[in-house]
């Protein structure tokens, strides 16, 4: 059978990229073909080195031209679009042509702390403002609107009173580094 390619997509530091490339370095099923940040001095680029993966640099200016991108994932053979750590909403052509295949994971449990600007320590802070005994990821489609796609699965962990917005960060992190890879595995195989 021959392997799923995934394009990695991210704006970060790469820890869930690295904890992707990671999990997948041994299947010959799957192969990250691509890493693509939209910020020139992204981490994520250091995981893509440290891993032999191509990557790329694209700033927002190039998200908009559907023609360009779509060719730039066609010559590298894409199936699925992982978002990890990606801030920019996916333009809706890109939405379009890889309808079911792009996974993002946000550090909530959606519905709660979803939309435009809530992303990571923003969203920890709102979670302990609000005075949740809970919070965790979801693993979810994406659509046209940040965080509003098919909910692929959730993971949840027990916030303490006393737990600081880095606590709860920390808490979070870990289920993301765990659980991502294998949601992909079998979001890819289902």
């Amino acid at each position: 059978m021959p392997s799923k390619k995934l394009a990695i997509f991210a704006s970060g530091a790469g820890t869930n990229a690295d904890a992707i490339a990671k999990y997948f370095a041994e299947n010959e099923k799957v192969e990250i073909s691509l890493i693509i940040t939209n910020r020139s001095e992204a981490g994520v680029l250091k995981v893509a080195e440290r891993h032999d993966i191509p990557s790329l640099y694209l700033p927002k200016s190039d998200w908009q031209d559907e023609e360009l991108v779509l060719n730039l994932l066609d010559e590298f053979g894409v199936d699925l679009i992982i978002l990890a750590g990606w801030l920019l909403l996916i333009p809706r052509f890109l939405v379009k042509h890889f309808e079911g295949r792009i996974l993002n994971i946000h550090p909530a449990l959606l519905p709660k702390y979803g939309g435009k600007g809530m992303y990571g320590s923003k969203v920890h802070r709102a979670v302990k403002e609000a005075g949740d005994k809970e919070s965790g990821i979801t693993i979810h489609q994406v659509n046209e609107n940040y965080d509003e796609g098919g909910i692929v699965q959730q993971f949840s962990v027990k916030i303490e009173t006393e737990d600081s917005v880095e606590d709860i960060e920390s808490k979070v992190r870990k289920l993301e580094l765990s659980h991502y890879p294998e949601v992909i595995e079998k979001f890819i195989f289902s």
